[in-house]
């Protein structure tokens, strides 16, 4: 009667609810008690539900975590790690909210959600415990006088007196909890007699489907208060028998039963590992896959709970086996525990998942581990070693340029055929003969200036007698480089790298997939002349940018190439690595009082129209005031309109206008197309203080013909690059001499402005010495610091270094 009472409710307004008698004992705390004896209530069909269509059909698992996003029925299993306090005597309250919270959005979004639950025991031997020692506190207190009360112990309590007494308690918890997001739940208590009966299997599958059609979230539990000891021999003997001995292995077996999409469980660690968690070789395995079983090893159970991860894996295998994608996570890190299930069914990378389907390629963890090893090599060899494989790929660009062009063509055609590619992206993914020709003569010039970079000695100290000190250039390490829809990024990217001894990760867009490719293919064969053939790796598997950013004790930096958007997502996601580069190109040309009328018309049309979509394109104009009232500005404008550029207007130049353009929305604005904004400023000063104010520290320019004007605006602003009369396009490594460049930083340490070979480096400290210690200079000591600078020598050729 309780559950017909729930059926009312669903898909009401609780406003609705509370007018049926009959439902507002539901209202106020009551939950529904489903027994599988209990035969399924037909008058219930009529009550119209609204359903989202499964995603899939049934009976093979995800072959990967992006696919997780297609999950329609998804069962979620908390283990009692998860729901009980580390005092094992009560329930976690805050885990169980965040995770309620997380079920029931999936719920409102058209899954149909279901909970396995442990927590009855620990809920059940707090309120037990209480009563114990309210009860003993009274009688001692009675028969034996306040100081005997310190001598009270409790008895050890029998589980299934404490799951009797803590069932009812943890429904009516999250039958609370559920209620403030307007989520009906039912209660559920099997045993594994439930599932060898097919009597009462059919009636569990039955009950558990009309539950999910009407909204309506099952948690379901072993009936703990009667559940008989496990089956010896019994246990995983084929998809149609498992013994429910634990909720692993009830989660498992529901999963199957209901043809579940997605089992999600959550204990207290992170996932599989390939050894003991906690020992210093432990890795954890972001994918499982049913052959790799016999090469892992299983640590100590969980701190309560009467499974262990090998009941997990087995359960999960299991499930796995009956076409039920599983991954095992974490549910107790504070740190993740708020969206840990969404992030799951997101395909975010998780705990462990486990897959049938194992890539025939590397994982990217393998791939980093391969880069890096390379890498190492790859600094270790001589200079010219270097040059010779960055020439050869130079070589290469031209001897295989037809199968090159034949690449980017078919990808120029997809993404033609796909419509969703803008013209100006359909420019950067386009390939052709001179492109590839100043690509060749690029790395050329990076061959040459990659002489002397790694290994070269910047200082030398005389610390004391036979002590010298050097600093010396080293490779940074691993890096990762995401780049947008622009295939001729992939050579410049490897020849820098090359030079600077670093190994790299590549991610490139999928609309340039065949030309990265070939790209990649080739470069590979350039390193192959030296042995360091795996140096370079294009990262071609389904992993998602913020999964990639998320390797932080794999990658050193990060360089994203590509649109503001693209910068700011990764510098969100990347909370462990360092990411050089800009988020926005906000450039400014500012026009001086003094201004030659036939430089400003050739700068500005440069800086704007030579390619509106560059991050070095200017955005705003800002125009002395001067300037307004002299025909110079007239010229200006006309030309504007002349190359179709669309004006806004500032706040102050509008009120100058009786007719004004579209006054400007913000003035802290990348257009990235033919518009720019015309601002007016009294000052010098207040033109440097408009931009820092304004801009965003990439590119800013000044015209005038007043030396003094500009040094001071040279000098005072604050950005990566600042110009005079010159147009701010220039602000490239290319054009300023650094053979190709990873990206333009605005950050304010390390590299700035256009990061060619130099910024790709980094130092360390090499100290020679003979037997020296630091007592040998305390007060006692016989020795005494000198600290004397010594000239700094070429590195030989041929010197070793190692990062």
């Amino acid at each position: 009667m309780l559950l017909h009472r729930l059926s009312l409710c669903v898909g009401l307004p609780l406003s609705s609810c509370h007018s049926h008698t009959v439902a507002r004992a539901a209202s106020q705390g009551k939950h529904a008690r489903v027994r599988p004896g209990m035969p399924s209530v037909r008058q219930w069909s009529n009550v119209p539900f609204l359903t989202v269509p499964l995603a899939r059909a049934h009976g093979k698992s995800f072959a990967h975590r992006g696919e997780l996003r297609q999950a329609k029925r998804v069962v979620v299993k908390l283990g009692s790690a998860v729901v009980t306090r580390g005092d094992e005597c009560g329930l976690a309250l805050g885990r169980l909210a965040s995770i309620v919270e997380q079920v029931a959005m999936l719920q409102s979004q058209g899954r149909e959600m279901m909970i396995v639950t442990s927590g009855a025991v620990a809920f059940g031997k707090q309120r037990l415990r209480h009563e114990i020692l309210l009860s003993q506190s009274v009688r001692q207190a009675l028969h034996s006088g306040q100081n005997a009360l310190k001598d009270m112990s409790l008895p050890v309590l029998e589980a299934r007196a404490c799951a009797a007494a803590g069932q009812s308690g943890l429904m009516a918890l999250y039958e609370a909890m559920f209620t403030q997001y307007s989520t009906c739940t039912a209660q559920i208590l099997v045993t594994n007699l439930d599932f060898h009966d097919d009597q009462k299997r059919r009636n569990l599958n039955s009950t558990l489907h009309e539950l999910l059609r009407m909204n309506i979230v099952p948690i379901i539990n072993t009936n703990d208060a009667v559940v008989p000891p496990p089956e010896p021999n019994s246990d995983l003997q084929g998809v149609n028998v498992i013994s429910i001995k634990d909720n692993d292995s009830l989660a498992a077996r529901l999963a199957v039963e209901m043809k579940a999409d997605l089992l999600i469980a959550l204990s207290d660690v992170e996932g599989l590992y390939d050894s003991p968690p906690g020992t210093d070789d432990a890795k954890l395995l972001d994918t499982f896959y049913p052959g790799d079983q016999q090469s892992i090893t299983y640590g100590n159970k969980s701190r309560v709970g009467i499974g262990g991860m090998e009941a997990k894996v087995k359960a999960a295998l299991w499930a796995l086996q009956g076409g039920t994608s599983v991954v095992i996570a974490n549910g107790t890190n504070p740190k993740v525990t708020g969206h840990v299930i969404t992030d799951i069914v997101e395909g975010k990378k998780v705990g462990t998942f486990f897959s049938e389907v194992k890539p025939a390629g590397p994982t990217v963890e393998q791939q980093t581990e391969m880069a890096r090893t390379a890498g190492r090599t790859l600094a270790s060899l001589h200079p010219d070693q270097r040059s010779e494989i960055i020439c050869g790929f130079a070589d290469l660009l031209t001897e295989k340029r037809e199968e090159i062009l034949s690449a980017n063509k078919k990808d120029m055609e997809l993404a033609g055929n796909g419509g969703r590619m803008t013209p100006a992206m359909m420019n950067r993914l386009s390939l052709s003969s001179s492109k590839l020709n100043s690509l060749a003569i690029g790395l050329r010039q990076i061959a040459v200036s990659s002489q002397d970079s790694v290994g070269r000695v910047l200082r030398r100290t005389r610390v004391a007698n036979n002590l010298e000190l050097e600093q010396i250039t080293v490779p940074i390490g691993v890096l990762l480089v995401i780049f947008e829809s622009r295939p001729d990024c992939l050579p410049q990217v490897s020849a820098l790298a090359i030079a600077s001894g670093n190994a790299l990760l590549l991610k490139g867009g999928k609309e340039a997939t065949h030309t990265n490719r070939i790209l990649h293919e080739l470069a590979q064969e350039a390193l192959a002349l030296h042995g360091v053939r795996d140096a370079i790796q294009l990262v071609s598997t389904r992993e998602d940018v913020e999964d990639l950013c998320r390797l932080e004790k794999m990658i050193d930096l990060i360089i994203p190439r590509g649109s503001s958007q693209l910068v700011r997502d990764i510098q969100r996601a990347a909370k462990g690595i360092p990411v050089l580069g800009h988020s926005e190109g906000i450039c400014h040309v500012y026009i001086d009082a003094e201004a030659s009328i036939d430089k400003v018309i050739k700068i500005v049309r440069d800086s704007k129209c030579d390619y509106p979509a560059a991050c070095n394109a200017m955005e705003t104009l800002l125009v002395h005031r001067d300037v307004l009232r002299a025909p110079l500005f007239d010229q200006i404008i006309d030309m504007l309109r002349t190359e179709r550029v669309k004006i806004h207007a500032g706040p102050r130049f509008a009120s100058y206008l009786t007719f004004s353009p579209s006054e400007v929305k913000s003035l802290r604005t990348e257009y990235g197309d033919l518009e720019c904004c015309i601002e007016v400023v009294d000052s010098l000063q207040e033109a440097i203080d408009h931009i820092h104010k304004y801009g965003s520290s990439h590119t800013d320019v000044i015209v005038t013909e007043n030396e003094e004007t500009a040094e001071q605006f040279l000098q005072q602003l604050d950005s990566a690059c600042v110009f005079w009369n010159a147009s701010s396009r220039f602000a490239d490594g290319y054009r300023f001499g650094l053979g190709a460049e990873v990206g333009i930083s605005t950050a304010r340490i390390h590299a700035r402005g256009p990061v060619g070979l130099e910024g790709l480096l980094t130092t360390k400290w090499v100290l020679r010495g003979d037997g020296h210690t630091a007592a040998d200079f305390s007060e006692q000591g016989s020795m005494k610091f000198l600290h004397e600078n010594l000239p700094v020598a070429h590195p030989l050729h041929g010197q070793r270094t190692s990062n």
